[in-house]
Formats: C-alpha cells, sequence, structure tokens
C-alpha cells in the first residue's frame, strides 16, 4: 500500500514449521491527514503495520528530570508514581497509557559512580507491578523480577535502595507482565554518570518506541499468534514519546546522544544520511576507543552512547531513519521509516572539542570455569504451558511457545554458579528469527559471532541473536548472590516462555 496511506502493508504468507491459517489483525489505521479510516478483513495472511509519515513534532521533546529531594550530594532519593494517564501521541487525540510520574517515557533518573539511589515507588495502577533496573547491578530484592519479591499490589508502595556501581545508560521498565506494561507506557530512563566524562557540545537521552494505534488514537487490539510470533510492532514511531520529533543543530558541534530502544520488539537500524555516527559506548558504559559507524542496529532492551557530528551545511534539514531490517517473518520488507528530524540553524559554524582517543580500558576476563549451551526456539505447544497468568486451560489449544532448549519457562531448568566465576555461554538460535538475548545482575563480553572475533570489546547485558547464529559470551558473576533471570526481550517471547533462571551462590 502507499506509504501516506497507513494502511499496514502486506507481506508474504509466513510459515512456522507447518504452515498455518492465519488470522489478519483487523487494522484501523491513519492516512496521512488523520482523517480516513481503513479496515482490513478476515483473510489467511498476517500483516504487518506500516508506520505513518507523519510531519515533524514542532515542541519540546526532552525528558522530565526527577527531583532529588536528598541534600546529601552522594545520595539520590526520588519519588516514582506508577497511574493511568493519557497522552498525545498524535496531534489532537489523547491514548491511554500507564505511565510514571504522568509522562511518557517516564522522568529521567540522573545520579554518580558511586551514589545511593533511593526510589519511593508507589503503584497506583489497577494491576500488580515492578520496577526492573535494566543492566544495573543491584541487590537481588531490588532488582525487580518476581523469583525473589513479590509484585507490588495495586495502591501498594515499595522502597528501592541500591548503590550505582557503573557509568553507563540504563533504563527502568516493570517485569510483570511486561509484553503489556511496557506497551502501555511504563519505561523510563537511568543515567549514571562517571568521574570524567567526555567534553561534548550538547547531550540528550533518547529512548525509542513504537504504538499501534487507531485513527483516534486508542491502542489497537492485540492480534493473532502470527503478532506473537513476531512481537508488538507499531504504526507510529517514537523518541521520548514524540512522534518526529526535530533536533535542532548547529554546524560543527558534537551531539552526544544516549540511545534506549524500550520497544517490545521492533529493531531500530538507524542511519543520518551525509553523517557519520561514532560509538562511545554500549549497554554497560564506554567502549575503549571512539568508533565511527554508518549506522547502528539497536534491538529491544539494548542502548548505544553515540556522537552526531553535525557536519552539514547551515539551515540544512534531513531525517535520522530506520532502515528496513530482516529478523525472520518477513519484517525486513518493510520500507524505511524517519524517526527523527535534524534541522540545522542558520548560524555560522562552531568549534567542537575533539573526542578523546582513549575512553577507558576494559580488561580481558579469565578464562572460563565452564561452558554452556543455550538453543532458542519456536514450538508449537498446549497454551497451558505459559506463565504469569499467561495461557489457556485448554489443553487443545495450540499456541506458539519460546523455549531455550527445548523448555518453556519455568520448566528451563535452573543455572547454579558462585560469585567470581567466568563462564562461556555459547548462545544460539535455531530458527530464522533473531533473539535480543538480555541477562540480569550481570554483565558479559560478546567473544565471538559464527566464530570470528568481535572487533570491539565491551560490556553487553543484551545482545541480538540472529537467526542461525551462535554467540559465544564470557559470562561475569561479580555482582550480588541470588536468583536472577535471563530471557529474549522481545517481550511477548520472553511472556510466552524463552527465560530462564540463574542461581549465584557465595
Amino acid at each position: 500500500m502507499n506509504a501516506q496511506t497507513g494502511v499496514p502493508m502486506k507481506s508474504k504468507p509466513t510459515s512456522f514449521r507447518s504452515r498455518f491459517l492465519l488470522r489478519v489483525v483487523c487494522a484501523t489505521a491513519l492516512s496521512a491527514a488523520l482523517a480516513t479510516v481503513t479496515s482490513c478483513s478476515m483473510k489467511d495472511e498476517y500483516t504487518l503495520p506500516q508506520v505513518l509519515d507523519v510531519p515533524p513534532y514542532t515542541g519540546a521533546w526532552d525528558m522530565q528530570k526527577l527531583t532529588d529531594k536528598n541534600p546529601d550530594p552522594s545520595i539520590v532519593e526520588v519519588d516514582i508514581e506508577a497511574r493511568v494517564t493519557e497522552v498525545a501521541y498524535l496531534p489532537g487525540k489523547k491514548t491511554p497509557a500507564w505511565a510514571y510520574n504522568g509522562s511518557v517515557p517516564g522522568p529521567l533518573l540522573e545520579a554518580k559512580v558511586g551514589d545511593k539511589v533511593v526510589v519511593h515507588f508507589k503503584n497506583s495502577l489497577p494491576d500488580p507491578t515492578t520496577i526492573h533496573w535494566h543492566g544495573v547491578r543491584v541487590p537481588n530484592n531490588m532488582d525487580g523480577h518476581t523469583l525473589m519479591m513479590n509484585p507490588v499490589p495495586a495502591g501498594g508502595s515499595f522502597d528501592y535502595s541500591f548503590q550505582v556501581q557503573d557509568a553507563g545508560t540504563f533504563w527502568y521498565h516493570p517485569h510483570v507482565r511486561s509484553d503489556s506494561q511496557v506497551e502501555k507506557g511504563l519505561y523510563g530512563a537511568l543515567v549514571v554518570r562517571a568521574a570524567s566524562e567526555p567534553m561534548l557540545t550538547s547531550e540528550r537521552v533518547v529512548m525509542l518506541d513504537d504504538v499501534y494505534l487507531d485513527a483516534n488514537g486508542m491502542p489497537m487490539p492485540v492480534g493473532d499468534m502470527m503478532e506473537l510470533m513476531i512481537g508488538r510492532q507499531g504504526n507510529l514511531l517514537l523518541a521520548n514519546g514524540k512522534a518526529r520529533p526535530i533536533l535542532n543543530l548547529r554546524t560543527g558541534e558534537r551531539h552526544r546522544v544516549r540511545l534506549i530502544n524500550a520497544a517490545n520488539a521492533r529493531y531500530f537500524r538507524l542511519s543520518l544520511p551525509g553523517h557519520k555516527l561514532t560509538l562511545l559506548g554500549t549497554d554497560g558504559g564506554f567502549i575503549e576507543t571512539p568508533r565511527e559507524l554508518d549506522e547502528l542496529l539497536l534491538v529491544p532492551g539494548e542502548r548505544a552512547d553515540v556522537v552526531i557530528s553535525a557536519a552539514a551545511s547551515p539551515s540544512t534539514a534531513l531525517d535520522v531513519v530506520t532502515l528496513p531490517y530482516e529478523r525472520g517473518h518477513d519484517t525486513g520488507a518493510l520500507p524505511q521509516a524517519n524517526v527523527l528530524r535534524v534541522q540545522y540553524s542558520a548560524e555560522a559554524a562552531v568549534m567542537s572539542p575533539m573526542l578523546p582517543a582513549t575512553l577507558t580500558t576494559i580488561a580481558t576476563l579469565p578464562a572460563p570455569v565452564r561452558t554452556r549451551s543455550f538453543m532458542l526456539s519456536e514450538q508449537m505447544m498446549p497454551m497451558t504451558s505459559g506463565h504469569n497468568g499467561h495461557g489457556s486451560s485448554s489443553a487443545s489449544t495450540m499456541m506458539p511457545m519460546f523455549t531455550i532448549n527445548g523448555q518453556v519457562y519455568p520448566n528451563v531448568p535452573i543455572i547454579s554458579a558462585k560469585l567470581g566465576e567466568v563462564e562461556q555461554w555459547e548462545v544460539m538460535s535455531d530458527e530464522a528469527i533473531d533473539h535480543p538475548f538480555h541477562i540480569h545482575g550481570f554483565s558479559f563480553q560478546v567473544l565471538s559471532r559464527e566464530g570470528v572475533p568481535e572487533p570491539i570489546r565491551a560490556w553487553k547485558d543484551t545482545v541480538n541473536i540472529k537467526g542461525k547464529e551462535t554467540l559465544k559470551l564470557a559470562v561475569r558473576f561479580d555482582g550480588f548472590v541470588g536468583k536472577w533471570l535471563y530471557h529474549c526481550h522481545i517481550l511477548e517471547h520472553a511472556e510466552n516462555g524463552m527465560m530462564g533462571e540463574l542461581d549465584i551462590s557465595p
């Protein structure tokens, strides 16, 4: 269909071990003027929603910042409330949402390495929830998963308290029905600064997401099993909760952008035509030396710290785009789409500080004490295999489930290890689809992909496993004891079985 209509684009029929007659997600789509509605009928093929081409958003789009209530410079003490609200993703339209402190994304939490962070959390939602501090090394009972703590009930409260040990770009989100709660808007950013940071002209934190809306701004209903297999992809791309916001630059400046992919399932393959992106850091902070990139692939849950060197002429306007990417099930059939508009001012060029040649030093990990293998798969199973309230009471209802070594969580065998050990994990997807692999509580280094050594040494907690690809990871257990999770960060996959437990003892 025409890119201006917003009508979902038909993909090829998709097979899942054997071919099924699949119901189309009935989509009510926006026209370019957001004035007409087109519905699609029940067919035998699934349709991927096509991204709407919308005009640039001209308003402010910086995140709100949390107010530190504690006068002690080494303690950051804040209030966060999860509540039902409305947001304006589209002009003149109100979309129901769940949000932290009433905004999507939630407010930015900032701290320095070594600070104690205290979060007074209140749950004003109708359902239980938690806060998971994605990528942050915290005590087990502060991680926000349900292995070691009960969810915060509706109307309840909980105080999260931990010391931040690592500089980097992190984020927070629920770990109860995360496929639903994150999709409704529950996510926010946490930035931890090092004692010494590179001098740059300007900086911004950008959380990327997508939503699936009808012409009235209402969320589209959850689709059929093909949407479950692919994960929820929307028809409107968001940067800090705004569709195609404007990033104002001045020729010559170096603009630092801390990117976070908070989407349920969308992969962002980012490119700025005519520009290089300079990578400063990944999930766990700085890499050793800046690295120039033509484009950047950011998978769900992953973060990247990049610099845009403003090299175009004054008054130039162009867009950061997400390029097509095939992660399985014909997801690469969608065309490129605009993420945000870059607008150069008419002012004369400025001089910016040069980037340092060395950002940090990352030591090579010691030899692993053992090697483990993980096979990520899809299988058709009775829905009784689900968890967290998922699944059906009817064993005759067959739906796709997502497995680790052939098992669906919580039946995946628990892994036991000791604090201080290093293990080698070999992780493979045995289907022709990608899975973003995430581990709680600890970090790892990617050693190789399909036997090819990884060119960048970096600390990661989320990494993409391509279809039919094997990655070797060196996992370091240097945080806290207790039970932890590892899982696919396509949230529909995690909530439907692709999750395991890790038990770390002293």
